[in-house]
């Protein structure tokens, strides 16, 4: 099966999921507390069994999901290629009901996400991209490509912000960059895909997060030519203006929480 045949598949796949969330969010719905305390919705849990059935019916590769994800490292280890899988991203978005969810459905392969789906079925919009065959948006039936530009002299920088976690960090950063700067504010995995839309051009993540939280959108990322590098914990302003970071991996070592990233050109 070719990479865009899967990509189309996986896309189908995910506006399923989309539909089944979109049926609970119309209605009211309980909020349960997950064992980190974070929230946990009946959207999560339908939309995780449509995505494993439609992913199981493709391939026989394992999958990871935020709602599956006590899998041993010592199984997990053993994958060099599997599917990572965030049923519903941006729970707190969700609840507050400010359309700014997405689902997340990511191939990874030896450590990187070579295939990426996006969909965020309350604004109906997609960010879709593989490896080799490009990246493209979605949105109302028109489907447009999607290449990155790095930020041009002269121009506001646009720093992408979440709306549900801020960090003190990020001042810093911004009185660091050179010239005039804009702090752009979204939720959820929208936030990476503004930088390959080029409606910002930088995002900062100096928070925590989950490695479903990003390989989806990080995959869609580096198809259109974006990149998603780690920042280090002490001095991750200096990071971003100095560059030359490693390159965000996936399942290479036993906790599935990330290091600090930036989202670039």
């Amino acid at each position: 099966m070719s990479q865009m045949n899967t990509l189309e598949q996986v896309l189908a796949i995910a506006k399923q999921a989309g539909a089944e969330i979109m049926q609970i969010y119309a209605r009211d719905f309980d909020v349960m507390d997950k064992s980190d305390s974070s929230p946990l919705t009946e959207a999560d849990l339908a939309a995780h069994k449509t995505i494993c059935k439609g992913l199981e019916s493709m391939s026989d590769l394992p999958i990871l999901s935020e709602e599956s994800a006590s899998i041993d490292w010592q199984e997990r280890q053993q994958w060099s290629r599997y599917w990572l899988v965030d049923p519903l991203d941006g729970t707190k978005e969700f609840i507050k009901k400010n359309g700014e969810f997405t689902v997340n459905i990511a191939l990874i392969d030896n450590g990187r996400p070579v295939l990426g789906v996006v969909y965020a079925p309350a604004l109906d919009e997609s960010f879709i991209g593989a490896e080799g065959e490009g990246a493209w948006r979605e949105k109302d039936g028109q489907r447009t490509s999607v290449v990155a530009k790095p930020h041009q002299a002269g121009e506001t920088w646009k720093v992408v912000g979440s709306r549900s976690h801020q960090s003190p960090e990020i001042k810093t950063l911004l009185e660091a960059l050179p010239g005039e700067t804009e702090l752009v504010a979204m939720g959820s995995s929208l936030k990476l895909c503004l930088v390959a839309c080029n409606e910002a051009h930088l995002y900062p993540r100096i928070g925590p997060t989950s490695e479903w939280d990003t390989a989806a959108a990080h995959g869609f990322v580096l198809a259109a030519g974006a990149k998603v590098t780690v920042l280090s914990a002490d001095d991750p302003a200096a990071d971003v203006i100095a560059g030359n970071t490693p390159e965000l991996q996936y399942n290479q070592k036993e906790s599935l929480l990330n290091p600090y990233f930036l989202v670039s050109c």
